[in-house]
């Protein structure tokens, strides 16, 4: 046996609430997804820049970075590689494309004559647009 408690009539009346809770899951979800990719999209190869005083340049949307670290090795993006294998690395990286731009970052313990070698082959491979990185001083 059923008891009505409510005596009214059999109409259901529209509801005027807009119900924020999947809306709320979702942005949350996605606020996750970007706060794990983010860190994910940086070039993690730990070096010490130099400053320069020239007004900072915009940047491209897929850089390839090629670091020069302060033992002399060298890394395109976060791989290490031989300086004779930097010419098919760089290959890779930029699909072929010898007019991109490749950008160069020197450890400040790095030797003159060790940039001059990784310039060298990046000639000798085609690679003419080169771009130094450095640190904003003020």
């Amino acid at each position: 046996m059923a008891i009505r408690l409510d005596h009214g009539t059999d109409e259901l009346t529209e509801v005027h609430d807009i119900n924020v809770t999947p809306f709320i899951d979702v942005m949350l979800v996605l606020l996750i997804i970007f706060m794990v990719a983010a860190p994910l999209a940086t070039v993690d190869v730990p070096v010490d820049l130099p400053s320069s005083t020239a007004p900072p340049q915009q940047r491209p949307p897929n850089p390839v970075f090629l670091t020069i670290k302060p033992d002399g090795t060298i890394a395109v993006g976060d791989d290490t590689i031989a300086l004779t294998a930097l010419p098919a690395a760089l290959v890779s990286a930029t699909r072929a494309d010898k007019g991109q731009r490749i950008f160069v970052r020197g450890d400040k313990a790095t030797t003159y004559g060790q940039v001059m070698q990784v310039m060298n082959v990046l000639r000798d491979a085609g690679y003419l647009k080169v771009a130094m990185v450095g640190m904003e001083s003020r």
